[in-house]
């Protein structure tokens, strides 16, 4: 008998890693069933895309509503009133005390790509700063920014050039910020002259290397570095956007504004949309045709990102995120008197993870974070491992998620973590 994997590995590229084989059939708010009409619950959330929960009323209206105007005319060609209607938005609400302009795309490396060529047709340089374990997508210029090399990297050939990273400020692993700002300082007198740098792009939180936050300080520190030298400083939002954080825009709290913020995953509700907003003579820098795309800013996507903003304030998310990562990081921390490998709970709101070492060492122990994940799996809850060493795990429920599914996960992730020990 043919299954679904034989049939997924007759036909798609192996390239394409999938986490479990779990294939969806339909799914409501954190909750996914699969064909067999087994359930799970989602603590994944599309990787922070349905911060909103699967197919929130809200967004399913505004999308039917949309269906039933139109689907599509390419706003390079024929504009509409919602994609204006969504910068006007955004630029207010990202953070900056400083006129703003957006433009839209369709996914998190675009948004990224297009920072990256704003941000060099305004300064009139091409060196890029980025940092070790970010990640900025899977396009050439999203990998060559990308600070981990497997699985994202090896293989594809020569990476874009005028790419330069930075060891990332994390004490976990021996990476203090005086280290990092050494670092820079050895980087601009040993290898790249600070006139020729562009931009330094750094995620508020780190997402695939590991859900490590930028210490405030730091973010302040990169701020002056980039005042002082004429560089920009970019902000990517993609995953740590839309209340993820407790706060709309994780950059609130470090006290700092990005010059230019990438932003996707959460602001479309599962729709693809991605954008990106920042200083309105910066934006305003390349030629008109320089930027933009057929699907950019596609209207239904658009619709959808209006009523994702309209739930965020309705429902209070931001504060919701806050609660639910505290009630999460209060029973992991639960869990660490009786289970040594965790060496690590941490995360600003709902974007937390949870780090795993040899018990009684400071080595990284991938082979527990996989083991909690596939005895979570065996209980139907759904989980992501993450980090450049591959041993944490890191939690991304939608927000919405509803208090009697959560607590059940709550048990599930307890009795998974106590499995993987046996």
């Amino acid at each position: 008998m043919t299954t679904m994997t034989d049939r997924k590995n007759a036909a798609i590229s192996r390239g394409v890693g999938m986490t479990t084989q779990i294939y969806a059939d339909r799914a409501e708010n954190a909750e996914i069933w699969d064909k067999d009409g087994n359930r799970y619950i989602d603590f994944a959330a599309g990787i922070a895309v349905v911060n909103t929960g699967h197919r929130h009323p809200r967004v399913i209206a505004a999308v039917k509503d949309q269906l039933d105007r139109f689907t599509h005319t390419c706003h390079q060609v024929v504009p509409y009133e919602n994609y204006v209607a969504l910068a006007e938005r955004l630029n207010a609400l990202v953070p900056g005390d400083f006129p703003k302009k957006t433009i839209f795309a369709t996914t998190g490396a675009e948004a990224v790509e297009n920072a990256v060529k704003i941000a060099r047709h305004y300064t009139g340089r091409p060196g890029i700063v980025s940092f070790a374990g970010g990640f900025h997508g899977r396009t050439f210029m999203g990998m060559a920014l990308t600070g981990k090399v497997q699985p994202y990297k090896a293989g594809f050939g020569p990476m874009m050039n005028d790419v330069w990273h930075l060891p990332f400020p994390n004490p976990l692993h021996g990476v203090t910020e005086a280290d990092a700002l050494a670092a820079l300082d050895r980087l601009f007198k040993a290898d790249l002259e600070p006139g020729r740098v562009a931009a330094i792009i750094v995620e508020p939180v780190q997402g695939e290397g590991g859900f490590y936050e930028v210490p405030a300080g730091f973010m302040q520190k990169l701020r002056q570095v980039a005042d002082q030298h004429g560089m920009l400083l970019i902000a990517d939002e993609v995953q740590t956007g839309f209340a993820r954080t407790g706060k709309l825009f994780a950059m609130e709290h470090h006290g700092v504004a990005a010059d230019l913020t990438t932003m996707a995953k959460g602001l479309g509700g599962g729709f693809p949309i991605s954008a990106v907003t920042g200083r309105a003579e910066v934006m305003d820098s390349p030629n008109p045709g320089g930027l933009g795309g057929t699907y950019a800013g596609n209207p239904i996507a658009v619709a959808a990102a209006h009523a994702v903003l309209d739930v965020i304030e309705e429902e209070g998310l931001n504060e919701r995120a806050t609660r639910l990562g505290q009630r999460l990081k209060q029973r992991l921390a639960a869990l660490q008197d009786e289970v040594p490998e965790i060496i690590d709970i941490r995360g600003p709101g709902f974007m937390n993870a949870v780090e795993f070492n040899l018990a009684g060492t400071d080595k990284p122990n991938p082979d527990f974070a996989n083991r909690v994940r596939e005895e979570a799996l065996k209980r139907n809850l759904i989980l992501l491992t993450c980090g450049v060493y591959g041993n944490v795990i890191r939690f991304l429920a939608p927000l919405t998620i509803q208090d009697a599914v959560f607590d059940e996960a709550l048990d599930i992730l307890d009795e998974s973590v106590k499995a993987a020990r046996t």
